[in-house]
């Protein structure tokens, strides 16, 4: 009896198991062929024939979501749509899963191309490396490994010439701030030696002018030979009037 349920139910599946094969070609198929239309112009790539090549891809995944090739054509559909973030993610998740070396070889290729258009250097050169560890006589993968290197040296001289013109700027804004605090002190010393004069000016008016030691002397003697002179006339009239005194009582 079990044998018989058994033999029923895959014969109910059967349908629908067929409806979805058919339903994931047809998906594939669209899928190829919007993204053989995106490449038709290699001059200017058609991102409206790959957004619906995407679309497809993912329709397809939903029916058979652990499909290798349909992942990695939907990442190459977002890598070509310049969805170079997106494209990354989905690369590396085939290379975590799939499980030839040549396989993973071209996923980790793609994913260094992946972050090299978001010049994201180091990353990229990381996945091409890890790419040519697996096939080492691989050119595309040689090129563009000495591609990113090549603008990773660029970028490091870049960055290290910028930081020269900085440190020029700031030498010359520290020689400026050198010449404006001489020129301060040298308008400060200015101004000190003005207030110095005013200063000496200002007392030279409040002092009365010195006399030399000889002038001084010389003034003393004016002065004592005047005080005798007086005192010798004092004498003079005291004695007339002593006299006119004693004439007087004797008269």
């Amino acid at each position: 009896m079990k044998r018989y349920i058994l033999i029923i139910v895959v014969i109910l599946l059967f349908p629908a198991l067929l409806a979805n094969a058919q339903k994931e070609r047809k998906y594939i198929r669209e899928g190829n062929e919007w993204f053989e239309t995106g490449l038709k112009d290699t001059a200017k790539l058609d991102t409206v024939s790959f957004g619906k090549a995407e679309v497809a891809y993912r329709r397809a995944l939903e029916l058979k979501p652990d499909n290798r090739q349909w992942q990695f054509n939907l990442a190459d559909a977002l890598y070509k749509q310049k969805k170079a973030e997106e494209s990354a993610k989905e690369f590396e998740n085939i290379a975590e899963k799939v499980p030839l070396p040549v396989d993973k070889s071209k996923a980790f290729y793609n994913m260094g191309n992946s972050y090299l258009v978001q010049k994201k250097l180091d990353e990229s050169i990381v996945n091409y490396k890890k790419s040519l560890r697996i096939t080492p006589d691989d050119p595309e993968t040689k090129y563009n490994l000495a591609y990113a290197m090549k603008m990773k040296k660029e970028e490091e001289k870049r960055k290290q010439d910028k930081d020269k013109d900085k440190d020029k700027d700031k030498n010359k804004d520290q020689d400026k701030n050198k010449d404006q605090n001489k020129d301060q002190d040298k308008q400060k010393q200015n101004q000190d030696q003005n207030k110095d004069q005013q200063k000496n000016q200002q007392q030279q008016k409040e002092q009365p002018n010195k006399i030399s030691k000889q002038n001084a002397e010389q003034m003393l003697q004016a002065l004592e030979n005047d005080e005798k002179q007086t005192q010798e006339k004092v004498k003079k009239a005291q004695a007339l009037k002593a006299e006119k005194r004693n004439v007087e009582k004797n008269w």
